[in-house]
Parts: structure tokens; sequence; C-alpha cells
């Protein structure tokens, strides 16, 4: 019988963060292409559109005016998933299939730059310093109302993931209940430290720092790597090296740190198929529930849909949604290749 070979044989990684599977298949990277092929959309884009209702001094769609603002600018979401209207509800506690309950909360919209053209990878890091500022802002303000237990700051960027306006922008979400994504990481977390008296991602990371496999970027503060478990093709995640729960307890050279490497990451993100990299990114942190987290570890996810190019995309389909998560380029690979990548944006070098 022949010995496993992880790099080229099928398998499942387990993934302890939300307690699941994923299978790798790393063979059939090989096969041909004869699918769908992404239309890309225009990258040529000025620094003021009249019609975008993010730019600076434009009125949005409810008729409010954006000022003129020169820094990051947030607003409340124009059409928010959730509400801060307090509903009344009596749960009747009867064996029912149709369970719901009224959910509360705040949507927000974060501009990154008044520039309409400018996306992380493009900013300075000062800039980005800025940005960060306001998630840090954000999450406090937000974190001290009541009825809020979960403050989710995201990035949908580029059309294929749904971003319905090209300005730079991120969200921000609140709300009174542990969305379900989170609320495993948070079971999973919890049962370790628990268990072991000891941190889960920050254990994990000591381990990826001696493997050197998946690591992308390192600087003194935080280190990008493709997770183990990973399941978009160039999925990466970014880890604080020091314990910390939020957003909220970084010194001003984690700031600076943190600044650093979302740069680094993006720009060698958008110099892989010399596109600008469409992407779903989240901050996970601890819950704002008053209640203290030791289990949490500050990380960010990144989610890209592209696969072999910048008009071939990964589908979650068939399988995944039936079975299980897959996917065919290793982690290592993944790792190897976003490594490679140059520093300077692609633009820059031409």
């Amino acid at each position: 019988m022949r010995k496993f070979d992880i790099n080229e044989d099928p398998h499942r990684r387990y993934n302890p963060l939300i307690n699941e599977w994923v299978l790798v298949s790393p063979h059939r990277s090989k096969r041909p292409w004869q699918g769908q092929n992404e239309v890309l959309p225009s990258d040529s884009l000025p620094e003021y559109d009249p019609t975008c209702y993010l730019c600076p001094g434009n009125v949005r769609v409810n008729g409010e005016l954006n000022p003129a603002y020169e820094k990051s600018f947030v607003f409340e979401n124009d059409f928010a998933a959730l509400k801060q209207e307090e509903i009344a509800f009596e749960d009747s506690k009867e064996e029912t299939f149709f369970k719901a309950q009224p959910e509360r909360g705040i949507s927000r919209v974060v501009c990154f730059s008044p520039k309409h053209n400018l996306t992380l990878p493009q900013m300075e890091v000062a800039s980005i310093e800025d940005v960060i500022a306001t998630w840090q802002r954000e999450y406090t303000d937000l974190g001290k109302i009541d009825y809020i237990n979960h403050v989710q700051i995201f990035e949908n960027k580029g059309s294929v993931m749904g971003c319905s306006n090209p300005h730079p922008h991120g969200q921000i979400w609140a709300q009174s209940s542990l969305p379900t994504e989170v609320e495993k990481t948070q079971n999973n977390l919890k049962a370790y430290f628990d268990k072991h008296k000891s941190n889960l991602l920050l254990d994990y990371l000591q381990q990826e720092l001696k493997l050197k496999e998946r690591i992308v970027i390192e600087n003194e503060h935080f280190v990008a790597l493709v997770p183990f478990w990973a399941i978009w093709p160039y999925e990466t995640m970014i880890i604080a090296k020091r314990h910390l729960e939020k957003i909220t307890d970084f010194s001003q050279d984690e700031v600076t740190a943190f600044a650093t490497i979302l740069k680094e990451l993006t720009i060698r993100y958008d110099n892989l198929f010399e596109t600008s990299f469409p992407y779903s990114s989240g901050i996970h942190q601890a819950p704002t529930d008053g209640i203290a987290h030791p289990e949490w570890q500050f990380h960010m996810h990144f989610y890209p849909p592209l696969l072999r190019s910048a008009t071939v995309k990964k589908f979650m389909v068939g399988y995944e949604m039936m079975g299980e998560s897959q996917r065919d380029i290793t982690p290592e690979k993944s790792a190897e290749i976003l490594r490679s990548q140059s520093g300077i944006h692609y633009k820059d070098q031409k």
C-alpha cells in the first residue's frame, strides 16, 4: 500500500475554529478549464465620480448630502439590513418548525477614502491607519449600546462579490445576537481555552511560525498566512502575535503594523493576476457583551473567489453545497504563490 502524500492525495483537513472539515483534492488542480470566465470590470476609475453616492459632496439615494470628507467617512446604511427599532415579541416556547424572532441592530458604511479609485493596496499606510482608527471608534461606540453584543466589520470588494458601488468602502453590522459563524467560533475557542488554559489561535500560530509552510507575510506584530484548513483558493488570515481580544487593544505600533500588513497582503492579491483582486474580508474579535473573553484572539479573514486567473473563479456548488467544502490547490501552494508576489503594486511597476 502506497504511503499517503498530503501534496498529491485526496484528504480532509480539520478547521478547529468552526469544527468543520474541508476536502482537499490536489490532483484536480491539473484539470483543464472550460467553464465560465468572469467579465472583468473596468480597472480605470476617476478620482471623483459625480454620479457616485459615496463620493464627497454628492447626494445619496435618500437625499442626504455627503460632507466634503478628506479621510474615512461613516454613515448609517441607507438600505440597512438591521434596524434600531425595538419590536415587541413574546416567545411562545411551543415546539414548532417555524421559529422566528426579531433581530435588532445597526448597519453602517465606511468609505475608506474620498478618492473613488483608491483601494486599500494603493492607499498610504497612514491613510489605512485612519481607517483602523475608524474601526476602533465604531467598535467602541457601537459596543457600548446596551443591546449590541456583536460588532462585525467587513468589506466586500469587487462586483463579483456583490459590491454595488466601486467606491472603496466597507461595512459594519452591529447586532444583539452572535451571528452563526461567530457563535461557532466562540464555542470552539471557549472549549479549547477551558480544556488547555491557553488560546487556540495563538497556539496554532506558534506552530505555523515554526513550520513556515503557509506564511505569506510576517512583521513584528502580525502574521498573514494561508490557514491549514483554508477553503477558498487564495484564502488568508491575519493573526496578531500578541494576545489581543479586540481591535481596541492595539498599541500605536500595532496599528501601524496592521495597516502595513493589510497593504502588503492586498498588493500581493492585486499582483497575482494583475487586477483589482476581489474578496470578502472580515474581522473576528471578542463580542461586546460585557463579558471577559480571554479565549478570543484578534484575527481577520480574506475570502477571495479567483482561482486560475482574473477571469476564472471558484464556485461553491454541488458537492460543496450538499457535502462539505472542497478545494484543489493546496494551502501550501497558495501560500508559496502569494509569498512570491512583489511587494510593489503592479501599477507602480510599469
